[in-house]
């Protein structure tokens, strides 16, 4: 039994979960620690790298893309005390965001004659432009608005200006009580994304990914570079549990950001 999601998206970056919901949609699922993950964006109202709300233990976290040279992949930080340069960095990221968002929010509305229901902002991401052209009068739904439209390699998809790696490791690393590579099996080059595991604390072993996966080259990591196997649902809504830790694997988590066992 899922007993710490170590992976959880709010509303603070592109999830729907509320930090006021959250306690409750933990309880919901039988679990009792959550890492609040955001999308390259520290969360506002977390005001401590472990606190405890209505309850249940919550980890301030962050995911953080970089640029690893032959493909992106995603860096989970845990236990974030806000330092100068993690602060400076999100910063920098939120920004473009911004400017990405309004140029991919103007190519939809120049090439499909619409208005979307959203504006350039912190946070934002894909996500929420492609809820906003399912809401508008153009005739696409959520998924066909990636498929046709703002996905890689569709007109309007456009590039977002990410750190590098050693960059975003260094941030992290100074920042956060662990840190560790998300959803390995996601990336193109799984046996090059798990070579970096070489300079992290953890990876993520446990993840929905919607199918099958052997997980050995994770676990042959996690006893190369002797890692902390972390797992989560990467939730964007309100399903927490769908994956995550239990037993010795959450404990270890729990000591590893200083959380209260």
């Amino acid at each position: 039994m899922v007993v710490a999601d170590c992976h959880v998206h709010t509303t603070n970056s592109d999830g729907e979960l509320t930090l006021d919901r959250l306690p409750a949609a933990a309880r919901e699922t039988g679990v009792d620690i959550v890492a609040v993950t955001d999308h390259d964006r520290l969360h506002p109202d977390i005001d401590g790298p472990v606190v405890s709300l209505d309850g249940i233990t919550v980890v301030h976290g962050i995911e953080l893309r970089v640029d690893a040279g032959d493909q992106r992949v995603d860096l989970l930080g845990y236990g974030v005390e806000r330092t100068q340069a993690l602060t400076g960095l999100v910063e920098e990221i939120q920004q473009d965001r911004i400017d990405r968002g309004r140029a991919i929010i103007d190519c939809v509305e120049d090439r499909l004659g619409v208005d979307l229901p959203v504006e350039p902002r912190r946070g934002l991401g894909r996500p929420h432009i492609a809820r906003a052209i399912a809401e508008s009068d153009a005739d696409y739904d959520y998924q066909g608005a990636f498929d046709h439209l703002i996905g890689g390699d569709c007109p309007c998809y456009v590039a977002r200006d990410i750190p590098g790696f050693d960059r975003g490791v260094d941030a992290l690393a100074d920042a956060c009580a662990v840190v560790g590579l998300a959803h390995p099996f996601r990336y193109r080059d799984v046996a090059g994304a798990l070579d970096l595991t070489a300079d992290l604390d953890a990876v993520e072993r446990y993840y929905p990914y919607g199918r099958t996966v052997d997980p050995a080259p994770v676990d042959r990591a996690i006893a190369d570079h002797d890692l902390l196997a972390t797992g989560g649902s990467d939730a964007h809504d309100d399903r927490l549990g769908l994956a995550g830790l239990d037993g010795d694997d959450a404990a270890r988590f729990r000591r590893a950001v200083g959380a209260p066992s």
